[in-house]
């Protein structure tokens, strides 16, 4: 290995069967972690209006999931600087301790104001369980055996992504709202005490001098990445990109970003560090997976609303279309290890994301109206061509650094995905109003078009309408497909430089 580098134990041995079990419980408890994260907006999504018929608030509704993904991707490059400088463990207890106190505080909302911000110290702690659950993956298995966590891990977002609005609807039903918070607390202490029993880092050799937490540029990262991503989630919806807010918020932000700029080149041990930028590795997969961040709007956010007002199926159908695709991805990511040992890294990502690209970029061309099956089988393909990108993409960058950057390296990703998403969700916003109101001849937005088509108010033009808004949307996706894939062409190595274990 690297120099400094060290595994997490336990790394089970031939013949240790205790050594198996030990790791065998915190495989469980990350995975236990990770749910937590993976259901928590699709199980949130479902109380909406029993959340708003109760504490009201409905004009601000909206940031109960802007609140809680602002929290986790600010959050992200701070967790991991700090699992990097203290260990991988105390940072995950803090971050699940955290996150079930969000939950509590939660379940005792008295209004939405207070929910909201209840939300945020959930996220704040997702941050930790996100960012940290992916680094000890890397950690516990050698380069070898790490898609067999990956792909359990993924598993856990598909089973989450399908059980968490049926879950959800469940509580709201037969309980009450307050309990899609309080469930997270025995599923979360059962993951800390996993943790906490069966997680054991051994000792380091102790610096020449104490660690330096880099508080200055961690207040900045959250200053920073909270106002340029509020203008990010709110221009277009809470007032016009070109309003007096929109334009503070932005310019308050690049403001930021020379402070964050100039603070982490003047600290010891910068929470951003330069290298993350300078390695062509680390640079071009943070690059991919923005970019894979950015498509991954197309499907999750318009193709639900193109299902039910385009192909007219009713709101469950409509969620199947969607969550097709998480059956095919982690079955992908499980058999991609055959593909990269054959042919690297690299050239298993393009493989995935030039399908993706072919594939989105067919979608606008199936007919009008046409039939469930034909998005459904896209999704189904894109979800097996995404899974072949994306974690050759993490295992690869993961096993180019050594242990005390390993945390850093995975949050740099991870924080890169998340404000792809960000983007595109505005810039996707954007787009698809901005063809609706060519097609209708006015000022026009998605919601208030589904809305009066729900009304049964001109369904036939509005229906066309939403489908043209959607095509376009879809083929800006297939844009960042092929940015994605000219990126790991042009900047990323042929070869990953993985440091042997």
């Amino acid at each position: 290995m690297g120099q400094g580098d060290t595994e997490i134990q336990p790394a089970a041995t031939a013949g240790d069967p205790k050594d198996s079990r030990r790791r065998g419980a915190v495989v469980a408890a990350l995975m236990l972690a990770m749910a937590l994260a993976a259901l928590d907006s699709t199980i949130v999504s479902t109380a909406v209006p029993q959340i708003v018929g109760d504490l009201g608030g409905f004009s601000v509704f909206s940031w109960l999931f802007s609140g809680y993904l602002l929290a986790v991707t600010v959050s992200l490059p701070v967790y991991g600087k700090l699992s990097d400088t203290f260990g991988r463990k105390p940072v995950l207890i803090a971050g699940a301790a955290l996150f079930l106190l969000g939950s509590l505080l939660c379940a005792v909302a008295w209004n939405m104001g207070s929910l909201i911000a209840f939300r945020i110290v959930q996220g704040l702690g997702g941050g930790a369980l996100q960012g940290t659950v992916q680094t000890l993956a890397a950690d516990l298995y050698p380069l070898k055996e790490r898609p067999k966590i990956q792909s359990k891990l993924s598993t856990v977002w598909a089973v989450s992504a399908v059980a968490g609005p049926g879950v959800g609807g469940l509580l709201v039903a037969y309980a009450d709202w307050r309990w899609i918070f309080l469930v997270n607390l025995p599923v979360g202490a059962l993951a800390l005490w996993l943790i906490a029993r069966h997680l054991h880092e051994p000792k380091r050799d102790s610096p020449a001098r104490r660690p330096r937490v880099d508080w200055a540029g961690a207040l900045t990262v959250f200053a920073c990445g909270g106002v340029l991503l509020t203008a990010l989630v709110q221009g277009g919806v809470a007032w016009p990109w070109l309003s007096a807010p929109s334009l503070a918020l932005f310019g308050t932000g690049l403001a930021l970003v020379a402070v964050v700029v100039l603070v982490e080149r003047r600290a010891a041990e910068p929470i951003i560090p330069g290298w993350v930028w300078r390695r062509r590795t680390i640079a071009a997969v943070n690059l991919a997976l923005g970019a894979l961040g950015l498509l991954m709007v197309a499907p999750t956010v318009f193709l639900p609303t193109y299902a039910q007002s385009v192909l007219g199926l009713a709101p469950v159908a409509a969620g199947f279309v969607l969550t097709i695709w998480t059956l095919s991805w982690p079955v992908s990511a499980a058999l991609s290890q055959h593909v990269y040992r054959r042919i690297g890294f690299r050239n298993t990502a393009m493989l995935g994301m030039g399908a993706a690209a072919l594939i989105l970029f067919a979608f606008p061309f199936l007919p009008y109206p046409g039939r469930a099956w034909q998005p459904t089988l896209l999704m189904l393909l894109l979800g097996a061509a995404l899974g072949l990108f994306q974690l050759p993409l993490i295992i690869g960058v993961q096993s180019t650094v050594v242990w005390s950057e390993r945390g850093t390296t995975t949050a740099s990703v991870l924080f890169c995905r998340q404000t792809g998403q960000t983007i595109g969700a505005a810039l996707f916003g954007a787009v698809a109003n901005g063809v609706l109101s060519a097609r209708l001849g006015g000022a026009s937005d998605l919601d208030s078009v589904t809305r009066a088509l729900d009304s049964g108010a001109g369904s036939e033009p509005l229906r066309r309408a939403i489908a043209d808004a959607v095509h376009a949307v879809y083929l800006g996706a297939a844009g960042a497909a092929a940015l994605a894939f000219v990126v790991l062409l042009v900047l990323a190595p042929r070869k990953f430089p993985v440091i042997t274990e």
